[in-house]
């Protein structure tokens, strides 16, 4: 027996550091290959993909707010943001729905978090924003709405992450692009003061950007389909109330191709497609830097308007697009790969 714990004790034990690696590497299978990874490496190969989907992301929530602007006289704004994420369900379910299941357990655990994920990105952000559609033009949403990536930044900067002179930089750049975009008092504003549609989509800001910024504290061990999956099923259930109580009070919709169609992009394509686009290029590039893609949006919003609803677009739009895309060029650029501890994009079990 001593001889058989003296060799027992003498055994080669693996070393601390490749222990570390291999729970690192199985809380990624576990979180759908999306564990901890070094910063530095994953920032700079992670760049292009995680930049490219948070473009597409923008793009993409650009065409909501002209939606949410053509529904304002046809369907009410807690009705639309409730069919919007019927729709989504069902376009998601086929893709998550088994890998949620799996996951039943982890999201179990982490249900506060997934609640709190759920309320502001689903269940109040989107609301707002129809609310905001019925007074506000769809390019004055777009432009209020481009102030989200300075909080996300801030938010990481609290959280203690190091955003660099260039990418603050970049931030500055592009926000003050927008800032003369607003400065020609277009919309609700424009008569003077801030209007009622102004101070919801303000409200709905805040939201997205708190959402972004909780992305960043999503545990390694859920998955990316698994959560945005949750995430829509409990923000559904907590629109629920507010539905009713429209419906009642409201009266319903007519269905026509004018509301459908509509409703089935936003579900679809807005909901759907960029929220899954969204979250992972939180989770590639961190916040701070899909925020200056987000900056674009702005601009994306007063050309569709223009487009499709006719809203008047001035010279200011192209005088200000070379400032937007200096700042997120600057904003965006792998110069500054080697954070300070905790800045990676990836998430992470516990908060950065």
């Amino acid at each position: 027996m001593a001889t058989l714990d003296e060799d027992r004790v003498r055994a080669p034990q693996p070393p601390k550091q490749l222990s570390r690696r291999m729970g690192e590497r199985q809380a990624g299978e576990r979180g759908g290959g999306e564990g901890p990874r070094p910063v530095a490496r994953r920032t700079t190969t992670a760049l292009g993909p995680g930049l490219l989907l948070a473009a597409v992301a923008t793009v993409v929530w650009s065409g909501s707010f002209v939606t949410s602007r053509a529904l304002h006289d046809t369907v009410p704004p807690v009705q639309a943001a409730f069919w919007r994420w019927i729709v989504a369900l069902a376009a998601l379910a086929p893709f998550a729905a088994r890998a949620a299941w799996r996951e039943r357990r982890a999201l179990r655990r982490h249900l506060p978090y997934t609640t709190a994920a759920a309320l502001l990105g689903v269940t109040v952000y989107n609301t707002l924003v129809n609310q905001a559609g019925l007074t506000t033009p769809a390019s004055t949403m777009g432009m209020v709405m481009a102030a989200a990536p300075v909080l996300m930044a801030l938010c990481e900067r609290l959280g203690g992450a190091r955003l660099g002179p260039r990418r603050t930089l970049g931030m500055l750049t592009a926000f003050a692009g927008v800032l003369l975009l607003v400065g020609s008092g277009a919309g609700a504003a424009g008569a003077g003061g801030l209007g009622a549609g102004d101070l919801w989509i303000c409200a709905a800001t805040v939201c997205f950007a708190s959402y972004s910024a909780l992305l960043k504290r999503r545990p390694a061990e859920l998955g990316g389909p698994a959560f945005l999956f949750a995430t829509f099923v409990l923000g559904t259930l907590m629109l629920l109330p507010a539905y009713a109580a429209s419906l009642a009070l409201q009266g319903g919709f007519t269905p026509s191709t004018g509301t459908v169609g509509p409703l089935v992009y936003v579900g679809v394509f807005s909901s759907a497609l960029a929220f899954f686009a969204w979250n992972k290029a939180i989770a590639l590039v961190g916040a701070a830097r899909a925020g200056a893609v987000y900056y674009l949006q702005p601009v994306c919003v007063a050309l569709l308007s223009w487009v499709l609803l006719g809203e008047a677009v001035g010279v200011r739009e192209a005088l200000c697009l070379g400032l937007i895309l200096g700042g997120v060029v600057l904003g965006t650029a792998a110069g500054e790969g080697r954070t300070a501890a905790g800045e990676g994009p990836g998430p992470r079990v516990g908060p950065r």
